[in-house]
């Protein structure tokens, strides 16, 4: 086990889906979440930022759940008796930013140092999908740039993750919502089935989004339509759905970041930042949202320490 130095884990934050990539596609965005953890004879939880006032401070704590069930994982590991952890969290809760998938990856990686394993790759993104529920985000999270993620296996057991560079002009814009959504109920709106030419209309898109994100985004506006979560989520958050319109309307590549209630526009240019960023700054009715203009990730988490 680690000999007791504080591990310093950095974490980006993750918009999933981008339109018609549900459950696939992930995009990791240049806002950070900080975490650092040694062995302690106790539990001791500071947290500053984004959150403070609502996580737990005990064992509860999602960094710290996977932290131990890294380590349960690789098996046969002493256990510290206690984790000390310290978190500086700019990553918002609840908006559709991944703030989830940013502390179980910093969580995961935590363990493999405490366990003196090394990089994993393959078992940081198993580990990490397995607490998530699905791979987009933590994918990202872990490898920064734009990710395409699946399952393999007789029982869809191994996650896999496709990593790509977008292309460089490419801005994102964060439009965050002020009130929380939060992602299981999200999904409860989302139909056991959908029609056929819905799905066909999805496999085009998500197909046309690699490469508008890649090689062409002028094609973005038209590679992020989507007909197989946004139109069963959107009525739930009538802000949400009304900025999205406006911004596409006016020939602004966005989508719902994950399952909201923030909006990402995916601008391409200098001039196109600025028209999303108008559109909101001028109309009263977008109060609720904090505009962040954010570069792509490229990079992914990055340990120190151990």
């Amino acid at each position: 086990m680690s000999d007791g130095g504080w591990i310093g884990v950095r974490v980006p934050a993750t918009s999933a889906n981008l339109g018609p990539g549900f459950d696939c596609f992930g995009l990791a965005l240049g806002l950070y979440d900080e975490v650092e953890v040694r062995p302690a004879k106790q539990t001791l939880v500071a947290v500053s930022g984004e959150g403070a006032a609502v996580v737990p401070r005990t064992e509860c704590h999602l960094i710290l759940r996977a932290i131990r069930a890294t380590m349960d994982e690789l098996g046969g590991q002493p256990r510290p008796a206690g984790l000390a952890l310290r978190t500086t969290n700019r990553v918002p809760h609840g908006r559709g930013l991944g703030s989830s998938a940013a502390a179980i990856t910093a969580g995961v990686l935590a363990g493999l140092q405490l366990a003196d394993h090394g990089p994993d790759a393959a078992l940081a993104l198993h580990v990490a999908c397995r607490l998530e529920g699905h791979p987009d985000n933590v994918a990202a999270c872990l490898r920064g740039g734009l990710t395409i993620s699946w399952y393999e296996g007789r029982s869809g057991e191994r996650p896999h993750v496709l990593r790509l560079d977008p292309h460089p002009t490419l801005g994102p814009v964060a439009f965050i919502a002020t009130g929380q959504a939060s992602t299981a109920k999200s999904r409860m709106a989302l139909p056991a089935t959908v029609p056929h030419r819905d799905a066909a209309f999805n496999a085009g898109r998500a197909a046309l989004l690699v490469h508008a994100l890649t090689q062409a985004p002028d094609l973005l506006l038209a590679a992020t339509e989507d007909r197989l979560h946004q139109p069963y989520r959107l009525p739930a958050m009538p802000e949400s759905s009304r900025l999205l319109t406006r911004l596409r309307a006016a020939g602004v590549p966005a989508v719902l970041s994950g399952s909201g209630p923030t909006v990402l526009a995916l601008t391409r240019s200098g001039a196109e930042r600025d028209l999303a960023l108008g559109l909101v700054a001028h109309d009263s009715g977008d109060a609720a949202y904090r505009a962040l203009a954010l570069p792509v990730d490229g990079i992914g988490a990055v340990v120190r320490g151990g």
